[in-house]
């Protein structure tokens, strides 16, 4: 995978790279968005239009964000690879590290 979902999307989930991703590969979880890295073409159009610079390529992580490679992947874990986020809808779960975050929104 080259493109990520970080810490910055949790609570916020503003969807707009939802509507440019033409592998409809970024899904909605609970508490952020995930990108699954079996079916990111690497495009980089969800990049360059979050309002909150929470997707990076890979290459470009802090130390602080790598921990994401893993969470967006994470996600996936021990599901059956859906054939697109925008049929499927909000998965109402997130990985253990992002729902043990505080809440940054009401």
């Amino acid at each position: 995978m080259t493109f990520v979902v970080t810490q910055a999307c949790v609570d916020v989930q503003d969807k707009s790279c939802t509507q440019v991703c033409p592998a409809d590969c970024i899904y909605e979880g609970g508490r952020m968005m995930y990108i699954n890295p079996d079916q990111c073409i690497d495009c980089g159009a969800c990049e360059e239009v979050c309002p909150m610079s929470a997707i990076r390529y890979d290459g470009d992580l802090t130390d602080a964000d790598l921990q994401f490679v893993d969470i967006n992947a994470e996600f996936f874990d021990g599901m059956e690879t859906p054939k697109g986020a925008r049929k499927l809808g909000r998965i109402d779960r997130d990985v253990p590290f992002v729902a043990s975050l505080p809440r940054t929104t009401d």
